[in-house]
């Protein structure tokens, strides 16, 4: 148990540095282009994820595992973490009303249980 909850803190400190990377593109998109919240948040997403695969590969699971077979399993698990952040961002701007950045907040937490739980289990399981 306390491999996992070392492992949870690690993902947890690059998720915050994958997270600070698409919470910049967010807000920048949103406030200088207007660009609809939901669009700016996956553009963010994506930019996050590329910054997320390098630091877990090395730091948070130390992976042994060639970039060739972990980087798909890895783009596999965001691209359906990037799809749940849309819909969540969607339905928490434009039907429920909520600040996009109070939304985002609630769509991170979210999706952080679905990545955390892909890429462990699949992506850098050794």
């Amino acid at each position: 148990m306390k491999h996992i909850t070392l492992q949870f803190a690690r993902y947890s400190m690059v998720g915050a540095c994958a997270t600070a990377s698409q919470y910049i593109v967010l807000v920048t998109l949103v406030e200088l282009t207007h660009m609809q919240p939901f669009i700016a948040s996956s553009i963010g997403c994506i930019i996050g994820s590329m910054v997320s695969y390098y630091m877990n590969h090395r730091f948070t699971f130390k992976s042994a595992k060639r970039h060739r077979e972990a980087l798909w399993q890895f783009y596999s698990i965001a691209a359906v973490g990037t799809a749940l952040n849309a819909l969540f961002m969607y339905i928490g701007v434009n039907k429920l009303h909520m600040h996009y950045f109070i939304a985002q907040i609630i769509t991170t937490g979210l999706v952080l249980l679905w990545n955390f739980a892909g890429n462990r289990q699949w992506t850098f399981k050794h």
